[in-house]
């Protein structure tokens, strides 16, 4: 005698951050659009600076960056009696900066917050593209023998010892209904800081640990 046992199986870890993406802009507004053009500009270039006198794609400490480039439009605001003032200009401008070493990461945001206008908008943590593979590989195969465990124990359960795997799949495509979790890592995981008070030179964080979690879907015969 037979039967066909039908399971999902799951693993997930963490894994220490190797990345940090920082998402920061650099915004003017004013009365006058040349005014705010020309200090948007200078405080670009300060940060533009500082980006590329860290920036190496394999030593470090700046990995990758990128910007975009400077928006500049006006708005005319209202007052609380309903008056519609005088245009206020804007100009904004958006980096990424990719950094391997948190240290140098920390002392970069304790200058560059100094620059006028300057704000950072959050943390992206991450893994490096190949540790990112090998974990994905692992908790996937964790995933498969989770699954043959459970499988086995159903199979002790009625008194049948012998459990051949049928088929393995991602979570739905045997006609189970499971979690749909995604194998692959978390990304954007922002992490939580503080900007310095005078007496500190550098942003106190903690580099967020990335989550790793698979499922499968399997079906085995045991007999």
């Amino acid at each position: 005698m037979s039967t066909i046992i039908t399971v999902q199986g799951h693993f997930s870890a963490w894994y220490p951050a190797e990345r940090a993406t920082v998402q920061l802009s650099v915004t003017a507004d004013g009365p006058r659009r040349e005014e705010v053009l020309s200090s948007a500009t200078r405080s670009v270039q300060i940060v533009t600076d500082s980006v590329k006198a860290l920036h190496d794609p394999d030593a470090g400490p700046v990995t990758w960056w990128s910007s975009d480039r400077i928006r500049v439009w006006a708005h005319r605001p209202w007052n609380n009696q309903g008056k519609q003032l005088a245009p206020v200009h804007n100009a904004s401008i958006s980096f990424s900066v990719k950094f391997k070493d948190f240290d140098a990461l920390s002392e970069w945001l304790a200058q560059v917050t100094n620059v006028p206008g300057v704000q950072v908008n959050g943390i992206d943590w991450d893994l490096t593209h190949a540790k990112r593979a090998t974990v994905t590989t692992e908790v996937r195969s964790r995933a498969v023998r989770d699954a043959a465990d459970k499988a086995r124990v159903f199979a002790q359960a009625i008194g049948l010892g012998e459990v051949t795997a049928v088929a393995i799949a991602d979570p739905g495509m045997l006609g189970v209904r499971g979690d749909g979790t995604d194998p692959a890592p978390s990304m954007m995981r922002a992490a939580s800081f503080a900007a310095p008070s005078p007496e500190v030179a550098a942003f106190d964080f903690t580099p967020e640990d990335i989550h790793v979690s698979a499922s499968v879907d399997a079906r085995f015969e045991a007999s």
